[in-house]
């Protein structure tokens, strides 16, 4: 028995080890291209770790998902979107607010799994969730902004200004709800194919839809900035999970 626990824990140490080598090398390199700043690296090296010891691999491979779904939204077409969006300042480097304000809740969900192991299931159920509606926000908004055709406000269903909050277009929610199928499929890979999948992608478009009404109401008012309305549609969309499981 004793032999076992050793072997356990030095296996854990070898993973625990390898996670933090990989992560250190994709965080430099995040900052040499640009895509984070070093104080946001630093969020990030945190939030992953708080993921990993929560949700282990699992975790991390819908977190990198997320990451990597990002990036290439943000980075496709950014030309177009300077020429159509004017009033909208499409950043390529990450701020510390930003990291957190869509994977904040994730190590949160995390965390908790870790502490509290016997609803871990559940945890990391609200953990997909969460990433869910953060691609489908990120991808709906960056590529929305370029394939969208009709621009409507989510509050009143007027046309509206592509790029202005709250304002959404049919192309737009559809490739955002695609973004949180890949998330529930990554989720999959590791948990096992089952109706988890149509939970995930449920939260992940419910959690974009809030993400839009908030930005119609609350934030282009001023009363409250884009890294909140970011937390909180990833917030809902845990929640969404919660009451589905």
């Amino acid at each position: 028995m004793h032999v076992l626990i050793r072997v356990h824990m030095h296996i854990s140490f070898i993973s625990a080890s390898i996670f933090l080598l990989v992560l250190i090398a994709v965080l430099v390199a995040c900052v040499k291209t640009g895509k984070l700043t070093f104080s946001a690296s630093l969020a990030a090296g945190v939030t992953g770790s708080c993921v990993f010891a929560g949700a282990g691999y699992t975790g991390i491979a819908l977190l990198g998902a997320f990451f990597v779904l990002g990036v290439l939204s943000t980075s496709h077409g950014k030309e177009r979107k300077a020429s159509i969006s004017a009033e909208e300042h499409h950043e390529q480097q990450r701020k510390p607010g930003q990291v957190f304000a869509n994977g904040g809740v994730a190590a949160i969900m995390a965390l908790l799994a870790l502490i509290f192991p016997v609803y871990a299931d559940t945890f990391i159920l609200m953990l997909a969730a969460s990433l869910a509606s953060a691609a489908a926000d990120t991808m709906s908004s960056e590529l929305g902004t370029i394939y969208g055709r009709n621009f409507y406000n989510v509050l009143s269903f007027k046309k509206d200004t592509r790029g202005l909050d709250g304002v959404v277009s049919l192309e737009g929610t559809l490739i955002g709800a695609g973004g949180a199928l890949i998330i529930a499929i990554v989720f999959a890979l590791g948990q096992g194919f089952d109706l988890r999948i149509l939970t995930i992608v449920i939260a992940g478009v419910l959690g974009n839809l809030m993400d839009s009404l908030l930005g119609a109401s609350l934030e282009r008012k001023h009363y409250i900035s884009n890294d909140l309305v970011n937390f909180l549609n990833t917030l809902f969309a845990a929640f969404i999970a919660w009451i589905c499981r």
